[in-house]
């Protein structure tokens, strides 16, 4: 059975400063960067970035303050190394919904990691049109939508058993010379059933407009396999209940 990733789970209720830290795009992205590449300097990760290396060293230092990152060991002393303490970052997601302040913070995460999956879809279309991903990545690689209905347990199981999945498997594939950076993304989301139309459903006029803007409409089921992508995690996070593991 592989290890569990180190985790940091954040409480609404005790750690209102970190997740005010964490509400920040740039800090979201400093500290996925870290947890992908490792130990890095300000200015290391200012190239990354395109941020001076002002701004990301400020923002390091507001990681540290709350716990996310740490002084590594350095190369030499004319700079500092910061590295991740740890791998994912978590919390209850029924619990976030009970402030103001934790909403805004999931809100925040969540908008990251829609920026991350564009930019990863975006980057690999982009290697792919140019011959730089080979073709048994390019069978792997893709995105799939489904439309489900599950009950909550389900949901939480279906989300459970891919977890320790994924991880089951990179560690499978932590000696494999052929094994590469990866972005894997997933959802699931409670989705309102389409409105009742009125109409009559015989007609076919009615029958095309039914459900029309609804969730149903959104899912095209298109694709087989786990995404992957070039650019590396935001943050390496989810969030998860307290007590999954």
């Amino acid at each position: 059975m592989p290890a569990e990733p180190t985790r940091r789970i954040l409480d609404p209720g005790t750690d209102t400063a970190a997740l005010k830290a964490l509400t920040h795009p740039l800090r979201i992205r400093l500290l996925g960067l870290l947890r992908q590449l490792g130990a890095a300097t300000a200015s290391e990760l200012a190239v990354r970035t395109g941020e001076s290396s002002a701004s990301t060293s400020y923002h390091l230092r507001v990681l540290a303050r709350h716990g996310f990152i740490a002084e590594a060991e350095h190369r030499d002393a004319r700079e500092r190394r910061w590295q991740a303490v740890h791998a994912l970052t978590s919390w209850n997601e029924a619990r976030m919904n009970d402030s103001e302040a934790a909403r805004a913070f999931v809100d925040t995460i969540r908008r990251a990691q829609l920026d991350h999956l564009e930019r990863t879809v975006t980057a690999h279309a982009a290697d792919a049109a140019a011959g730089r991903v080979g073709a048994d990545w390019l069978e792997a690689s893709g995105m799939t939508d489904l439309m489900l209905r599950m009950t909550p347990e389900s949901l939480r199981e279906l989300e459970e058993v891919f977890t320790r999945t994924a991880h089951a498997l990179a560690a499978r594939d932590a000696d494999d010379p052929r094994a590469e950076q990866t972005a894997v993304f997933a959802a699931g989301f409670r989705m309102p059933d389409a409105p009742e139309d009125p109409g009559d459903p015989g007609d076919p006029d009615t029958a095309a407009d039914a459900g029309e803007g609804t969730a149903a409409d959104t899912a095209t089921g298109a694709g087989d396999g786990a995404p992957g992508g070039q650019d590396g995690p935001a943050t390496g996070r989810r969030g998860d209940a307290e007590d999954a593991r």
